[in-house]
């Protein structure tokens, strides 16, 4: 184990040569490398990403190749257990490659709840959205109208997990843990054979761990989520013609915010 490093962060990729650089690019400005080992992991590409990722001297990549059962959520997890493997860090972080760091200080944030609670196992969101105060105050009205109607009515008029907190968990796009809690539990992201660390999840609960979530407001200071970006580029893994019409909008926007053209011009932030 190198004892300088902390944290092992791990970065599926599919496909998406643009996103892939503009993640890959902000972490490297706003990440000190000499806490971290990056790992990213490319889930049979084979396009121009993949490329890019094979010229970064400052990452480890592993390329995985693609399985007959695989799903996008199979792969994803199964992506990120193949890099949990060579793991040695006291914390490992899961992140997508549509998650963009804003600030230097991003990963003492993630940390802070660790420091201030040895029984804490995990740290992350549920949710990960930029949305104004006038958004957030209409998901809170569609919440409770739609519970109350289910109440009155039986009518369910909405998935259970969206509302219902208990059945939440950390999600892969923004996921810190310790790893000397998944290595005693036995466990792993693609657990179960479920969506990204939600088994993981249950049983660290399970086993009387804390896990703690940043509110989106909270986190979104420090890091941003493009959100389904992956599966808007890629209509053939399965998305409706409605969410990639309004995927491409919401990635257009965020990229204008961010300032995509400055960051994909510029080449120093590979090396």
């Amino acid at each position: 184990m190198d004892s300088q490093k902390e944290i092992t962060i791990l970065i599926p990729n599919y496909r998406t040569p643009d996103i892939t650089k503009i993640c890959m690019r902000l972490l490297r400005k706003h990440t000190d490398l000499s806490r971290v080992r990056v790992v990213a992991i490319d889930n049979d590409s084979k396009d121009e990403s993949l490329a890019y990722l094979r010229s970064l001297k400052w990452i480890d990549l592993i390329e995985r190749k693609a399985e007959a059962d695989d799903t996008p959520p199979r792969s994803h997890s199964r992506a990120l257990d193949l890099a949990l493997q060579t793991v040695d860090t006291p914390y490992v972080l899961s992140i997508h490659t549509d998650t963009f760091v804003k600030r230097d200080d991003w990963l003492d944030v993630l940390l802070a709840p660790f420091k201030a609670d040895s029984n804490v196992a995990g740290v992350g969101s549920w949710k990960l959205e930029s949305k104004t105060r006038l958004e957030i105050l209409g998901r809170n009205i569609e919440k409770a109208w739609k519970l109350a109607l289910y109440r009155l009515t039986g009518i369910r008029t909405f998935h259970p997990i969206r509302f219902d907190e208990s059945l939440h968990y950390l999600r892969s796009h923004c996921a810190m843990y310790r790893t000397d809690v998944i290595r005693k539990l036995g466990t792993g992201f693609a657990d179960g054979n479920s969506t990204a660390g939600s088994v993981m999840h249950r049983k660290m609960v399970e086993a009387g761990y804390r896990m703690v979530f940043l509110e989106s407001e909270q986190l979104g200071q420090y890091v941003d989520h493009l959100n389904h970006a992956t599966m808007v580029l890629n209509p053939e893994l399965g998305s409706k013609q409605r969410s990639i019409r309004e995927g491409h909008k919401r990635i257009r926007q965020k990229l204008r915010g961010i300032d995509a053209v400055g960051l994909l011009s510029d080449d120093s932030l590979d090396r």
